[in-house]
């Protein structure tokens, strides 16, 4: 089948390189600032002259569902404030399983006859490709994943645009900020998947450890992902909740204390062993997870996607009759990535270790600092 074939010809080549990048989302996001702000989301009043009252915009999830607390709840919400704010009919159909993509993006455009419909996640990229290719005056976009031909070979669609993040850049700051929060001197990532938009994180959370290894001239260990080889631990899925807590548990077991889940609903079960042990830390991903679970009490800070306000833009411009396919790619610079407040961890993080994650944050939004991986949307 194309999608099988595809998926392993992508993951083996690792990741789509892209012809350039879009502008920032509405202006808004947070930022570490010692834990000073939180929360995403412009402020400012959106100008709707020109939006057009009768587009509908439509989002189909990956299998991990809405109210994953994490990735496809963030994107909807999105798709919600487009909803409320331009006045536009908005509707969403939920993902059970990867058979259900291609014909729930076909409803989408056949049975309720969307303008722009989003495919949430890298899995989704075939369905959208697909559909695009048979349905050329339907608008698209692809959040998390860009578009590759049959050999794992970037391509593109005048139809399609794909919404990426930097996601190793506020990877790196939580690196560095769980290296210096480690008092067991290891601490761990895992991934739920073995793609691109997974693995990013976690290369950018091992070169956080490395930096703070070398400027403090300490030896964290970290346990789980090793960026040299790209070989490490994963679920295998987005759902096994179950699977989380074993690897989480295994980590704990060698003396690991700050835990990065990088793998949706598959989090949370991670969390449930973070709780369960005295002393250790969780680090949540995508949204900010001491808003958006029950785990707060456990989580030192969150690597955020601003999904929704990409969502948000790309669906603005297509009800004003100004979709394009060029790609975005959200990064600390244009606040399209960030890490979240330390909120109940936020007395407990040291000064200095606050001042030097910001500076950190600093040096990689000017470009002083490069944050590389195989891995990132160019």
């Amino acid at each position: 089948m194309r999608v099988s074939m595809k998926v392993a010809t992508v993951l083996a080549a690792g990741a789509l390189t892209l012809a350039g990048c879009g502008e920032a989302p509405e202006e808004g996001g947070s930022s570490s600032k010692g834990g000073s702000q939180s929360g995403s989301g412009s402020e400012e009043a959106v100008d709707t002259e020109g939006v057009d009252a009768d587009y509908k915009a439509c989002m189909v999830s990956d299998s991990g569902g809405f109210n994953d607390q994490s990735f496809n709840q963030t994107s909807w919400a999105g798709m919600e404030r487009a909803g409320e704010e331009l006045g536009i009919d908005v509707a969403k159909v939920e993902s059970q399983s990867d058979a259900d993509f291609a014909p729930n993006v076909d409803s989408l455009i056949n049975q309720q006859g969307c303008d722009l419909v989003v495919g949430v996640g890298f899995l989704l990229e075939d369905a959208i490709q697909e559909a695009a290719e048979q349905n050329p005056e339907t608008d698209f976009a692809l959040v998390d994943a860009a578009l590759a031909d049959a050999k794992g070979n970037p391509t593109e669609a005048d139809n399609v645009r794909p919404l990426l993040f930097n996601t190793a850049e506020a990877s790196f700051l939580a690196g560095y900020l769980s290296a210096g929060m480690s008092e067991s001197g290891k601490v761990a990532t895992f991934g739920g998947m073995e793609i691109p938009s997974v693995t990013v994180f976690m290369d950018g959370f091992a070169d956080g450890v490395d930096k703070y290894n070398e400027d403090k001239d300490e030896k964290v260990k970290l346990l789980g992902w090793n960026k040299k080889s790209q070989k490490g631990s994963f679920s295998g899925d987005f759902e096994n909740v179950s699977q989380g807590k074993t690897l989480t548990e295994q980590f704990l077991a060698q003396g690991v204390d700050v835990v990065m889940p990088v793998a949706g609903p598959v989090g949370s079960g991670a969390a449930q062993a973070v709780e369960g042990k005295e002393g250790t830390k969780l680090v949540w991903v995508d949204t900010d997870g001491y808003e958006s679970t029950e785990y707060g009490k456990v989580i030192l800070t969150s690597v955020m996607k601003e999904m929704d306000e990409a969502v948000f833009t790309a669906i603005l411009e297509g009800a004003k009759g100004e979709f394009t396919n060029e790609p975005y790619v959200g990064t600390l610079e244009n606040e399209g990535v960030s890490i979240a407040p330390f909120h109940d961890f936020e007395a407990a993080v040291p000064a200095e270790l606050v001042e030097e994650v910001d500076a950190l944050e600093e040096q990689i939004a000017s470009g002083e600092l490069k944050v590389e991986s195989e891995n990132t949307p160019k």
